[in-house]
């Protein structure tokens, strides 16, 4: 099974303490929200600032880098974190304890719940990204989701053949390494792990795990690549 330090250069994320004291990276999850609230606490508001909330007050559990770009139709609850240029464009819904890196995209009608996105990274369209880490540069093609509750509500258990890892979450999402590319309108499944370098065919339903520098295709055959 891929470890945290097998999937991530952790000098690309803001998390890099919380990570690297995970052997996996699904065992920062429930950290997320208190590790976004201490390290805004040591932000400088040079460089940061606290949005307005509906009711016309400042929301201090929500730091929003001076260079970043929002869409005022776009929702930010905290605690959250957005990093030097990124883009959270039209109808982005986060929901809090997103801790969102320099310069990604977040686009149009995306859902963020409970995540880590590293530097970079894009989820531009229409996706759902919840109780997941994304690595360096990964990104997520048009409308591909991933799914972060078994349909027996069951704890996720984590699969790579006949290797199995208990969570001992009823939540989890995707944990996508550096540089993973997802097609559009694949759904990952509660559970998935994708290495480094992987590559995802578009409207895939993937399961289990996917070892680095290999390509998932339609009818889930992993392939390496050359």
């Amino acid at each position: 099974m891929l470890k945290t330090n097998e999937l991530y250069d952790l000098s690309h994320t803001k998390a890099a303490e919380l990570l690297a004291e995970t052997e996996y990276p699904w065992e920062a999850l429930d950290h997320i929200k208190q590790t976004i609230l201490d390290i805004g606490a040591t932000l400088s508001m040079d460089e940061y600032r606290h949005p307005v909330d509906e009711f016309g007050k400042l929301d201090y559990e929500v730091w929003i880098a001076k260079d970043a770009t929002v869409f005022s139709t776009a929702y930010i609850h905290g605690p959250c974190i957005i990093g030097h240029g990124t883009e959270i464009r039209q109808c982005a819904f986060i929901r809090g304890s997103a801790l969102i890196g320099d310069h990604c995209v977040v686009g149009n009608s995306t859902e963020l719940k409970n995540v880590i996105l590293f530097d970079n990274v894009q989820v531009p369209h229409y996706n759902y990204v919840g109780d997941s880490i994304l690595g360096h540069f990964a990104h997520m093609g048009a409308g591909s989701i991933t799914s972060n509750v078994k349909s027996d509500k069951l704890p996720v258990v984590i699969k790579n053949g006949d290797e199995t890892v208990e969570t001992g979450r009823k939540k989890v999402g995707a944990m996508l390494g550096d540089r993973v590319e997802v097609g559009c309108n694949s759904v990952l499944n509660p559970g998935t792990v994708i290495g480094r370098d992987s590559n995802v065919y578009p409207t895939s339903c993937v399961r289990g795990m996917i070892p680095e520098k290999s390509i998932w295709k339609n009818n889930g055959e992993i392939v390496h690549k050359r």
